[in-house]
């Protein structure tokens, strides 16, 4: 099941307009009017988005008298954060094995030259 809602969320987040409504979201709650505003698109299209939002977990929507707002839920974005970072760990052991074969390289290199010695 978590696999399914980390897809819906990088389904939701590969629109730049989708992303560029959550961070509007992290200044405070607002209508489909204010998140509207920033962009050439009607108030439907952007209401379109939201649902796309809402379906990842990633936006809650509530009522306030007569306007419909919109609340950054951050939840879903620890999971997929949670989830990269075992593909941050995977890479930063490769750097570190990297950087330890191009430190022995560089290591047999000056001691070659030391004795005058060429590897070529």
């Amino acid at each position: 099941m978590a696999d399914d809602r980390i897809s819906l969320v990088f389904a939701a987040l590969a629109d730049p307009t989708r992303r560029a409504i959550l961070t509007r979201l992290t200044e405070g709650d607002a209508t489909v009017a204010e998140l509207a505003e920033p962009f050439d698109m009607s108030q439907p299209a952007v209401s379109r988005h939201l649902k796309v939002l809402e379906r990842a977990g990633l936006i809650s929507r509530t009522r306030r008298a007569t306007a419909r707002l919109s609340h950054l839920e951050a939840g879903p974005l620890r999971e997929v954060t949670t989830w990269l970072a075992r593909y941050q760990r995977f890479w930063d052991e490769s750097h570190e094995r990297l950087d330890e074969l191009l430190a022995a390289l560089q290591g047999d290199r000056a001691h070659d030259d030391r004795n005058g010695t060429d590897r070529r």
